[in-house]
């Protein structure tokens, strides 16, 4: 598989230079940003219970949890670098045309798309505006701000009506009603694209993923809600995202 500028080995080489830019742009020092990295996944489930209300999930990831998302995902990007870079190997599979980014968090995966010439444009979509600043100021640093657009949800108007490609990681367990979301991308994928998509409805073995829906209902709606909008599409990486088409 051709690597771009920002392909697979320069993921794991440096996170796309993620440690740089994200002290930058919290205005830390490197030595500090190294410090607050191990213990950014405990600061975070320590909003739960006193800031995460069920019913108010869009305003908590949008206001309460501020810059700590960001340490937090960029901790499990740096340390989970190997099972990332499977999944941005996966992405070059199928990425192409008009690429939509849900949730794209800290914008690992939106800007490799970035950088791949059978993308024409990256729709990077993500209700914290800490995350949307940092992502365009990544895209900036790294010379796709041309091919890269950050937007807070899918009302936008400036975004396409369809897209080629939809990637969704690590997105789908936060939101109350999955099953919804996927009616939502089925929506507006087009008829010839592919939904890159995983989950994970479980609140850890020690509770550590606080923040996660888990309710057997919820999590039998999305699967009957997947095999009846979605057909899956064999792909050779052993990891837990999965690639689908429209059934």
């Amino acid at each position: 598989m051709a690597e771009t500028g920002l392909g697979v080995g320069r993921f794991l080489a440096d996170g796309f230079g993620l440690r740089a830019q994200l002290a930058a742009f919290l205005a830390i020092a490197p030595e500090e940003l190294e410090g607050r990295l191990p213990s950014s996944t405990d600061d975070l489930a320590a909003l739960h219970p006193g800031s995460f209300d069920p019913e108010r999930v869009e305003q908590f990831y949008e206001d309460a949890v501020g810059t700590g998302h960001l340490l937090e995902l960029a901790a499990w990007h740096l340390g989970s670098a190997d099972y990332i870079a499977d999944t941005l190997r996966l992405q070059q599979l199928f990425a192409q045309g008009q690429l939509l980014d849900f949730g794209g968090g800290i914008g690992s995966h939106a800007l490799a798309a970035a950088a791949l010439p059978q993308v024409e444009r990256v729709w990077f979509v993500d209700l914290n505006p800490h995350n949307r600043a940092f992502v365009e100021a990544r895209a900036t640093e790294l010379g796709l701000a041309a091919k890269l657009g950050c937007y807070r949800d899918l009302a936008d108007p400036a975004l396409p009506r369809c897209f080629d490609t939809i990637v969704c990681l690590d997105v789908l367990e936060h939101l109350p009603d999955p099953s919804a979301q996927l009616e939502i991308f089925a929506d507006r994928l087009g008829p010839a694209g592919t939904a890159l998509l995983n989950w994970y409805f479980f609140k850890g073995f020690q509770g550590e993923y606080p923040f996660h829906f888990d309710a057997p209902e919820l999590v039998e709606s999305f699967f009957r809600t997947l095999s009846g909008r979605f057909l899956e599409v064999f792909h050779p990486f052993l990891i837990t995202t999965r690639a689908y088409r429209l059934a």
